[in-house]
């Protein structure tokens, strides 16, 4: 059994944002090992948002990100569960970084539900007349134009996206780890991006 100690504990809370008794649970957990440990409190993140998924959310911020050059902006309704947690400054900062991370990579909608039916039909038609293209049999066209749509979830909703600070994350894993750091459920309701030029 490896030995915990302060050190070890300080640097998990750096990387994964989790409370001190969380840092040593996950440490002892994990026999020390730092990057299991992470994953220890994602799962336990994923845990407590599965289990909180069903409570109300009346409460949350508006936040908003300009990019520097003034042409860019986003806004963003986040919501959570308590006013005490809408004024919190932790809470602010997420929703903002998330402002931010929309204004970088432009997400077609949150979920994939969000994305019009008639975009999705184009994209499939794109991808099969490509496979086509690429003489493949007819039998796997189907799945080879489904793994490219999973594809196109994965990079245009906003909650299948890497988050651009830690790529290593999606944005659902950020909220669930947010979650579980909080304690209240948290969503992204909606958000909107101007870009200067465009209607």
């Amino acid at each position: 059994m490896a030995t915990i100690n302060a050190a070890m504990v300080k640097q998990l809370r750096e990387k994964s944002g989790a409370g001190i008794m969380d840092c040593k649970e996950a440490l002892s957990e994990c026999n020390g090992d730092g990057s299991k440990a992470v994953d220890f409190l994602r799962k336990k993140g994923l845990a407590t948002a599965a289990k909180r998924a069903g409570r109300a959310m009346a409460e949350g911020a508006i936040e908003s990100y300009i990019h520097m050059d003034s042409k860019l902006g986003v806004l963003v309704e986040v919501n959570c569960e308590t006013d005490f947690v809408a004024k919190n400054d932790d809470f602010k900062e997420f929703a903002k970084n998330i402002a931010m991370h929309i204004a970088a990579t432009n997400p077609v909608g949150i979920r994939p539900e969000d994305v019009p039916e008639e975009t999705i039909n184009k994209e499939k038609e794109i991808y099969r007349g490509q496979v086509l293209e690429m003489g493949k049999p007819e039998k796997i066209v189907d799945k080879i134009v489904e793994g490219k749509l999973k594809k196109y979830f994965k990079e245009n909703c906003l909650l299948n996206q890497d988050y651009v600070r830690d790529p290593n994350m999606t944005i659902a894993d950020l909220i669930n780890e947010k979650i579980a750091k909080i304690g209240e459920n948290i969503t992204i309701k909606r958000f909107v991006r101007f870009k200067m030029g465009e209607s």
